[in-house]
């Protein structure tokens, strides 16, 4: 980050991005920028000036020590670099130094508490930021890292959440409408500390990582994949619910905790499942509650490629890949040269693509255009809609919810599974493979996804 308020160059001009506002808002998109509040680069003006011999305003807008070799116990840093007698501290790697917005507890002399001015000063310069943007179109902000800015914090995040109230009530009397979500994934956090949405993030062994990646990690993969939405892998539902459930009761009423296909740090989904598995983990993903964010390229079931680290992506470097539109040249992203590319595209001769799949019927893409339309048809479906366990026992298939008044149920085996369940007066709005209703059974064949709605309304007496 060299300039919070510059777009950098390879991807355009400040215009450009004013313009894509206006043409996203005229079309009922809203579009929210990314924001990294916890470090910048070494290269933007404020740290240039930070580093500098003499005192100035932004001396303290970093972590630094009072000596070249004093040392930062428990924090990366980098000392001899600079013109200025100290050390700084990094938030990860050594092109990235962290901002100062204090320490909640101060064990050395070189920490300033989070009610210095200079450390209140880069809570504003922040919130400056943030103005700047949505004055000139933007709809709200995604939050690199949210829980990482106040150091030596408490196990509740205290210095961090009273950040994140003070910003929200900014934003509540400026911009009302504006929207924040947490890259945190703790919602019982995040979302008190005035966040509109968190994301449930994948974590080796987490209940998120065991519905789509329960592999282990792609450099050293175990030998046995339990993944829940992969054929017949032996994958357990409960292990996803008994994590999300905590999650999910205490929050509901503060805000949205919200599955995602995949991010920017995540394995591609198609890295283990194919697209038959896929329509399943989105059928799920799209009927739950919350707000689901579908990863560009997972509607097509774009790869996972193994490809050297770019710019400290490392083994996040292959789900970055470009958007694959067409079977033409760079897959339609791109009519620059190949080797011009910020990376490459699948070369494979069957990539997969919006052009092809449009063109079958029964692709990965008109599934979830499918789903889609139906979440936004059906008011059960969407992000308030009452949710309930119906059924979900430890080693047995298929797995029940309810949203609202719909019945919901999945079977990711090749096996045909039966849930003893109530499902009479109950008529089938949607499915994937097949399913039937009767009395006190859902009955699903291989693979199969189906959501019922009661069939008449029954007036109450």
């Amino acid at each position: 980050m060299r300039d919070y308020k510059k777009v950098a160059p390879r991807y355009g001009t400040n215009n450009d991005l004013y313009r894509l506002f206006g043409e996203a808002h005229r079309r009922g998109i809203r579009v929210l920028l990314d924001l990294v509040p916890g470090h910048t680069s070494e290269e933007h003006a404020w740290f240039l000036e930070s580093q500098k011999a003499g005192l100035n305003e932004f001396s303290n807008r970093y972590v630094w020590t009072h000596h070249c070799f004093q040392p930062m116990s428990g924090y990366p840093y980098i000392g001899g670099e600079c013109e200025r007698n100290g050390t700084y501290m990094l938030n990860f790697f050594k092109c990235q130094p962290a901002l100062n917005y204090g320490f909640l507890k101060c064990e050395e002399d070189w920490q300033l508490p989070t009610d210095h001015p200079d450390c209140i000063a880069t809570r504003e310069a922040m919130k400056d930021v943030m103005r700047f943007w949505l004055d000139h179109g933007c709809d709200g902000f995604r939050v690199d890292m949210a829980a990482s800015l106040v150091k030596n914090d408490d196990e509740v995040k205290s210095g961090t959440c009273a950040i994140w109230r003070n910003v929200r009530e900014m934003l509540d009397a400026e911009y009302p409408e504006a929207v924040m979500v947490a890259e945190w994934g703790n919602p019982k956090l995040s979302l008190k500390a005035g966040f509109h949405m968190d994301f449930y993030l994948n974590d080796r062994n987490n209940g998120y990582n065991s519905l789509m990646r329960d592999y282990g990690i792609v450099e050293n993969p175990r030998e046995e994949d339990h993944t829940f939405f992969k054929k017949d892998a032996n994958g357990d539902i409960t292990r996803f619910l008994t994590e999300y459930l905590s999650n999910y009761e205490a929050t509901k009423e503060d805000g949205y905790y919200c599955l995602i296909t995949c991010n920017h740090d995540t394995v591609r989904p198609k890295y283990n499942m194919d697209d038959e598995e896929l329509k399943l983990a989105y059928a799920f993903i799209f009927t739950m509650p919350g707000v689901p964010f579908l990863y560009y390229g997972d509607e097509i079931g774009m790869r996972y490629l193994h490809l050297p680290t770019k710019e400290g992506g490392y083994f996040r470097t292959g789900a970055r890949t470009p958007m694959q539109w067409t079977n033409g040249k760079n897959a339609g992203f791109s009519t620059g040269e190949p080797d011009a590319l910020y990376l490459p595209v699948d070369p494979a001769e069957d990539a997969p693509s919006v052009e092809a799949q449009e063109a079958d019927a029964g692709a990965l893409l008109h599934t979830v255009k499918a789903l889609l339309a139906l979440r936004h048809a059906e008011e059960d479906l969407q992000a308030d809609a009452d949710f309930a366990v119906v059924y979900a026992e430890s080693g047995k298939l298929p797995f029940v919810y309810r949203r609202g008044g719909l019945l919901i149920a999945v079977n990711p085996s090749s096996e045909t599974t039966v849930a003893p369940v109530d499902a009479a007066d109950r008529r089938e709005i949607f499915s994937i493979g097949k399913g039937e209703a009767k009395g006190g059974a859902i009955t699903l064949g291989a693979q199969s996804f189906v959501v019922l709605k009661l069939s008449f309304f029954h007036p109450h007496s």
